[in-house]
């Protein structure tokens, strides 16, 4: 990796985007954050990775404005001058049960998760075909992009659509050697679902994963670490899912059902 490589990050002002950037910053990069309306968060996030010797540079961006993420990753693109990694971090949730959603929460969670995705990708994908940087990109999908959630339709939907989204970019661009892959993060202790920054996970007991126990962002941050770096260069289009085993236990689940189904002359 060069001296000076630069990475942008979006919603960077706390859990998985904040430790992405701090990780990130430890192995050499200059990193351009964004955040929504956590200002605070976001200062703290670019002061840890000044500490760690780094520039860092940061723009708020709305993520449901596609005005406002194309503004915020162009100025943070004009700071460092040449972006060749970015991590599509930001998104939001909601849960209800379906025929309970409402339209507005469903265009939201949408219009953030994928829309913004979209919007997001293409202003940096433009950016390294102009300067012909063999890029990489991960976005940050779910492990609720393979595997369906209760009151989740909207949630898990846009995650899908990251994963396609994802595959689609990287047949795109592989023409321009820029790589394009996910993550599929599973339970994260981060403050959207709750959990205080440096709380003691180890005793939240997750019997549904084989772990048995939630994520933690750092460990997400080196699961990017590595898409990002020179060992995954013949990656590419694919989600790398961090969840503790959950999917596997969803796959037993199906096995289990199907065996007793046939058991039972079904």
């Amino acid at each position: 990796m060069t001296d000076r490589e630069v990475v942008i990050i979006t919603g960077a002002s706390s859990g998985i985007g904040r430790a992405t950037a701090v990780h990130l910053a430890r192995l050499g990069y200059d990193v351009g954050l964004t955040y929504g309306g956590n200002s605070e968060g976001g200062e703290e996030t670019a002061r840890r990775v000044r500490n760690e010797g780094r520039r860092a540079e940061l723009c708020q961006m709305q993520l449901d404005d596609p005005e406002s993420i194309e503004s915020a990753i162009n100025a943070l693109i004009s700071k460092f001058g040449n972006v060749s990694a970015f991590v599509n971090n930001a998104g939001t949730l909601a849960f209800a049960p379906f025929t309970e959603l409402s339209l507005a929460d469903w265009r939201r969670v949408i219009d953030v998760n994928l829309t913004g995705s979209f919007i997001a990708g293409q202003v940096i994908a433009r950016h390294m075909i102009e300067k012909s940087i063999p890029g990489r990109i991960v976005n940050v999908s779910s492990v609720h992009e393979a595997i369906p959630l209760l009151a989740g339709a909207a949630y898990c939907s846009s995650k899908a659509g990251i994963g396609m989204l994802t595959k689609c970019m990287a047949i795109d661009l592989a023409e321009y050697q820029i790589r394009v892959n996910a993550i599929g993060p599973g339970e994260t202790a981060t403050p959207m679902i709750g959990v205080a920054e440096g709380e003691d996970i180890l005793g939240r007991h997750r019997p549904e994963t084989p772990i048995g126990r939630p994520g933690m962002p750092d460990e997400m941050a080196e699961a990017i670490a590595y898409l990002l770096s020179p060992n995954a260069r013949f990656t590419t289009g694919t989600t790398l899912f961090v969840d503790g085993g959950l999917t596997l236990m969803a796959a037993i689940g199906n096995q289990r059902t199907i065996m007793q189904s046939m058991e039972g002359g079904i």
